[in-house]
């Protein structure tokens, strides 16, 4: 690979290592890099390889976040738990049934999630959970779960459905969601990897300096977001899901 080609590649990674410690969607930014800027491969090789850079900022924004915010562990990590068993089910599953049918579903939740949000002005401005003891744990488990499998299955928003869900069932500010969300994103990233890893489906040579960019970023966007509180949190929300709607339209429509 060109040396331009590499910072190309590496430039991507940190800006997507910085939208995604915000509210989750570095994939819109990483993985079409990949695919144009890449060597000759397999879409199993991207999705692999992005995920190599993206377990590495996604892991170090859980951790910044847990020192700066208060993570609300009694749901992250049942969470977290079962999304990383039920992802390795959705990958499992995406082999006998194609993603497409999926597709139009997707873009109609994320119309529903940008209605929803600019429709109420407060929604994930105040912090305030709904939910203890054994019945924050059991909802928690059947986020993780639902999540998991997408994750596993088709992936793409991940992060931001997680940042809805855990604001709109939850009680969650954006800043609280979007801390919460990166420890269940660890556990999907890390069953997917798992997967492409023993597969031999990870571009090493080009995803191990995109993991290091991608922690920079990370690092800039948790500043940003810890700053910025939860209203600047609910913005880029409302960023990403736009993009996501375009792409996915895009991708329905006329791709």
């Amino acid at each position: 690979m060109d040396p331009e080609t590499t910072i190309l590649l590496l430039g991507f990674a940190f800006l997507a290592g910085l939208v995604d410690a915000v509210v989750g969607g570095g994939g819109l930014v990483q993985i079409p890099a990949l695919f144009g800027f890449a060597p000759p491969s397999t879409a199993a090789m991207v999705f692999g390889t992005n995920k190599l850079s993206s377990i590495a900022g996604t892991s170090f924004a859980a951790l910044r976040f847990a020192r700066s915010v208060p993570v609300q562990w009694g749901t992250a990590l049942p969470a977290a738990i079962s999304a990383f068993l039920f992802s390795f089910l959705g990958a499992r599953t995406v082999s006998a049934i194609p993603a497409e049918i999926i597709r139009p579903l997707v873009l109609v939740l994320l119309v529903a999630m940008v209605v929803f949000t600019v429709a109420r002005k407060d929604f994930g401005a105040i912090h305030a959970p709904r939910h203890a003891g054994t019945a924050e744990r059991v909802y928690a488990l059947l986020l993780g779960s639902g999540i998991g499998f997408y994750d596993g299955f088709f992936g793409p928003g991940t992060g931001t459905f997680l940042v809805f869900l855990f604001v709109r069932f939850f009680g969650f500010n954006f800043l609280g969601a979007s801390a919460a969300s990166k420890v269940v994103n660890v556990a999907t990233n890390g069953a997917a990897l798992l997967y492409f890893g023993f597969t031999g489906n990870v571009m090493y040579a080009i995803g191990l300096p995109m993991a290091a960019c991608n922690i920079f970023g990370a690092m800039a966007g948790v500043r940003l977001a810890i700053r910025g509180g939860s209203e600047f949190v609910r913005g880029i929300f409302l960023l990403v899901v736009g993009a996501l709607i375009l792409k996915f339209a895009y991708d329905l429509f006329l791709a």
